[in-house]
């Protein structure tokens, strides 16, 4: 691959390709890099690359012309090599927001080249007449394109074949698969009291990427849940965990089902409504309380079903087959996981079959139970309550409780 960047500062940009990694590589041949200084394409004595603005304004304009030029001189050395016509790419804050997709798909290109605006911007004629793409690394403001062109380039050429010593040294990375990379650990085995989680001790590389996997998409759905709603809807739970041996649901009936299904409600529901309801709504969850609501539910319609890994309960789910609603779907936390609430979501779901479009309820703060529902395409359908402090001395924090309906076949 050849990258070219036309700036007026080639010195800095072209120390930096020839630093560390990409250095390594670039000398190896591995990429070909130019960095060509605007300045040298200028026509006037004084080498002025800039002017003011017609129409006033603050700040200075670089000149069309130099630009031009300088992308007409890339173009012929990169035909003179038989390579295709640059892919030219301008560096400015209203381009296209920067991403690993975006990376990707330009280290797909035979050339690229890259244009660093300075001072006010580039004249929008010469944008228009070489410009295949904008594009803008974040919402702020630098003041010139030189390292923006630099992030871009850095981006584009670690994706070469042989530029890292593995591609799993990039797959595995943040955003390459839609989500944030796992955390990472080194020696020493404990740091000031603080030890490497044990898995990762333990050389089963089966559980050690189950954990990663799992880290990774906790982190996505914490930190950038613009990213995991993103990532849950490219990545729909297609294969569902098989059930085990031992593992099957359970019609509540007696009184001992009664009891446990009365402790996993009133223990699910606390966690979730922990964050954003008070005291006076949480110290009413317990067994006792939740018993006489599940068993009023049931004189309203309501079926409620146990699920029992080993002769254990550890999950419970309520249908009601008149409304075609599912409700109560809790799993006890040592059992969490482990893909039962997967389970007896869609357990639930078959047990109406009269229902193609079953509904649900969740508050919009339970991002682990939209995370699943989402990739079992159930898409919101509304807001069912509102719960503010306002005018609800129950809650803490305004929230919401959402409608979700079912959208697959």
């Amino acid at each position: 691959m050849r990258i070219d960047i036309v700036t007026l500062f080639p010195e800095l940009c072209d120390s930096f390709l020839s630093a560390s990694i990409l250095g390594r590589a670039r000398a190896k041949g591995l990429f070909e890099a130019h960095c060509h200084q605007i300045r040298d394409y200028t026509r006037n004595k004084q080498k002025q690359t800039d002017d003011y603005p017609y129409g006033g304004g603050c700040g200075m304009v670089l000149y069309a012309q130099p630009i031009a030029d300088c992308l007409r001189a890339v173009q012929a050395q990169c035909a003179a090599q038989g390579r295709a016509r640059p892919h030219v790419v301008f560096l400015t804050a209203a381009g296209q927001p920067y991403n690993e997709a975006a990376a990707r798909r330009l280290a797909q290109y035979e050339a690229v080249a890259l244009v660093c605006g300075h001072y006010e911007g580039i004249d929008e004629r010469v944008i228009e007449a070489f410009g295949d793409e904008e594009i803008s690394i974040g919402d702020y403001v630098l003041t010139g394109g030189e390292l923006a062109s630099l992030v871009v380039a850095d981006s584009v050429l670690r994706l070469q074949p042989g530029v890292l010593a593995e591609e799993k040294g990039y797959q595995d990375e943040s955003y390459w698969d839609g989500l944030l990379e796992y955390p990472q650990y080194t020696r020493p085995e404990v740091w000031e009291g603080r030890a490497v989680p044990p898995v990762l001790l333990t050389g089963d590389h089966q559980k050690i990427d189950a954990w990663r996997a799992a880290q990774s998409r906790t982190r996505t759905r914490i930190r950038r849940p613009d990213l995991y709603e993103r990532w849950c809807d490219t990545h729909p739970l297609t294969d569902l965990p098989k059930w085990k041996r031992g593992e099957n649901m359970r019609l509540v009936k007696n009184d001992e089902q009664w009891d446990q299904a009365a402790r996993l409600f009133a223990e699910g529901r606390y966690a979730v409504c922990e964050e954003v309801f008070t005291p006076l709504y949480l110290d009413t969850l317990t067994p006792e309380n939740c018993r006489a609501e599940l068993l009023e539910e049931k004189r309203g319609g309501w079926a409620f079903y146990l699920h029992y890994t080993a002769g254990q309960a550890d999950g419970m789910v309520g249908v009601h087959h008149k409304t075609g609603r599912i409700s109560h779907l809790f799993v006890a936390p040592q059992a969490q996981g482990g893909g039962i609430g997967a389970k007896m979501l869609e357990f639930a779901r078959k047990k109406l079959p009269e229902h193609p479009h079953p509904t649900l309820t969740v508050l919009n703060t339970n991002t682990r139970a939209l995370t699943l529902y989402r990739r079992l395409k159930w898409r919101p359908a509304g807001v069912e309550t509102v719960y503010d402090p306002a005018q609800d001395p129950t809650a803490a924090v305004y929230t919401e409780e959402w409608k979700l309906r079912y959208e697959g076949v």
